[in-house]
């Protein structure tokens, strides 16, 4: 690649991350956040408690007890040491300091990930232009990049999925070459896999994929099974004693009985939670989803462009030789992702809020879809991918901060927010609340009065003056006005609250679309 054509890619990326950092502060705070951060509280209360004396009640009756904590052990140190300047910054409680402050690590571990993509797409294709536009899509696909800004669970989950994904293709190369596999690559493996498992218990998938990438390669390979286990038997000891030791350490309901890793898998694979998500206009239950539930989202959320180069592949294999190093590992993550999908669907897993829950195989999309267009047609892929780039820039900016509820073009055949999910996540919560606070301001409204709607409002809203904050099924009991109501997420399929006036609104349009999609509303009942 051009020296100067390097350095700007160099300087873009840093813009990429100070403007990914910029946009991680400012936008809202989704419900899963205050979850994920009680959960943490609840496990560190079991750890000392259980240091102390060997005893964590609390823990083994709390109901999300099997909900991963693992992310919280890199990110709580970071939450910790900038907390204060955030909750400064924003002008808001410590404690919304402390959530916020977690957008900046999110971001930023989704940034490495876009690295590690990279270095598993410079395996595959000796394409620096390739590989370059090829990273810079998956990192500006809306989809993805709004939810770095927040999501504490799919974005740390993806992102280490894609890192051991890279030390599985590493393994995969060296035994594909005959070449010696350093200790370091099973440590590695053992370290990441270990981390994904104690994000979520189907973490466990990766060593699905393992195997999936170790039979595809000995079924198209001379080389046998037996004696490559005997070659590296200490290093696979090593490596499944300190899979399991690190499994079981960073996990504290395991500690008082390993058995409860069983009942892990087995709860969160049913998780007792049966939400609805509005799926082509249709409420699609959490725990009888429809087996076309997948492919459905799938077909709505990947750019259009991703989907078309997915079927590709029997049209680039040809161009591809038999032993063909990049052919085998695109044939194991297209069995992988088939094989995961496959296995929810008979195993009836409960997933919700689209596809969330099994967005760590997008980037496995991606990277089997864009090295199809690429062997397709290299200048197609060429126009295609800037096109895309592109695009993606200003659907970012069109949506702000809602990039997370991106749909590709075919949606807007739909009316969008009858048809689908769109803030399921409660981003619309901050900028809702900003503008409660200015009317109450401009209108000298009483700020004793209660917010209703508002369970997250406190942390945007105490420090200006507001105490009431209540929840929206307690509306309806609601005597004494006047008072404040927020609506959004599921709330804004509800008619709207009776005699109260509009104060104000967030929805977003898609880029070259004038259809308005309604993400939240403010209003005030006098």
């Amino acid at each position: 690649m051009n020296p100067k054509i390097q350095k700007s890619v160099l300087v873009a990326f840093f813009l990429y991350i100070l403007i990914g950092i910029y946009l991680s502060i400012n936008t809202g705070i989704s419900h899963d956040e205050f979850h994920e951060q009680y959960n943490w509280i609840i496990n560190l209360n079991a750890i000392k408690t259980y240091i102390s004396d060997g005893n964590y009640e609390e823990l083994i009756n709390y109901k999300d007890r099997y909900h991963g904590i693992g992310f919280h052990y890199i990110s709580q140190p970071f939450q910790f040491l900038f907390y204060k300047q955030v909750s400064n910054y924003l002008s808001i409680t410590e404690y919304g300091g402390i959530l916020i402050s977690k957008h900046i690590f999110t971001f930023l571990i989704f940034t490495v990930s876009g690295l590690f993509l990279y270095l598993i797409l410079k395996q595959l294709i000796k394409d620096r232009y390739f590989v370059t536009i090829s990273v810079l899509i998956y990192l500006l696909y809306p989809y993805l990049f709004g939810h770095a800004q927040f999501n504490p669970k799919d974005i740390p989950f993806l992102s280490i999925w894609i890192i051991c994904t890279y030390f599985i293709i590493k393994i995969i190369k060296k035994l594909f070459y005959k070449k010696k596999i350093k200790l370091k690559y099973f440590i590695l493996f053992a370290l990441f896999s270990s981390l994904l498992v104690s994000i979520r218990t189907v973490g466990l998938l990766i060593y699905l994929q393992l195997i999936i990438f170790l039979f595809i390669f000995f079924e198209n390979n001379n080389q046998r099974v037996i004696e490559k286990i005997k070659h590296y038997k200490n290093n696979i000891l090593i490596t499944i004693c300190i899979t399991i030791t690190l499994v079981y350490l960073l996990s504290p309901i395991f500690w008082h009985n390993p058995i409860e890793f069983i009942n892990s898998i087995k709860w969160m694979g049913k998780y007792q939670q049966d939400v609805c998500t509005i799926t082509l206009g249709k409420c699609v239950k959490a725990l009888n989803l429809p087996s076309n539930y997948y492919f459905i989202w799938f077909f709505f959320k990947l750019p259009i462009a991703v989907i078309i180069g997915f079927f590709l592949f029997p049209l680039v294999e040809k161009k591809l030789s038999k032993n063909n190093f990049t052919k085998l590992i695109l044939l194991s993550l297209i069995f992988t992702v088939m094989f995961v999908l496959i296995l929810f669907i008979l195993l009836n897993v409960a997933i919700y809020d689209e596809i969330r829950h099994i967005m760590f195989l997008i980037p496995l999309i991606f990277i089997i879809s864009l090295s199809n267009l690429y062997f397709f047609n290299k200048k197609f892929f060429s126009i295609i991918g800037s096109v895309s780039i592109i695009f993606f820039i200003f659907e970012n900016y069109s949506l702000n901060p809602y990039q997370y509820t991106w749909l590709n073009s075919f949606s807007k055949f739909y009316k969008i927010d009858k048809t689908f999910e769109v803030d399921y996540w409660g981003i619309s919560g901050k900028n809702l609340n900003l503008k409660i606070n200015n009317h109450a301001n401009q209108n000298d409204v009483d700020k004793s009065i209660c917010i209703y709607g508002g369970s997250f409002s406190k942390v945007f809203l105490n420090t200006k003056g507001f105490e009431c904050f209540k929840s929206y099924s307690e509306l309806d009991d609601a005597n004494n006005r006047p008072f404040y109501v927020v609506q959004n997420v599921r709330n804004l399929k509800r008619s709207n609250p009776k005699d109260c006036i509009l104060i104000g609104k967030e929805s977003f349009n898609y880029t070259l679309f004038k259809q308005e999609v309604r993400s939240g509303s403010a209003w005030y009942c006098d």
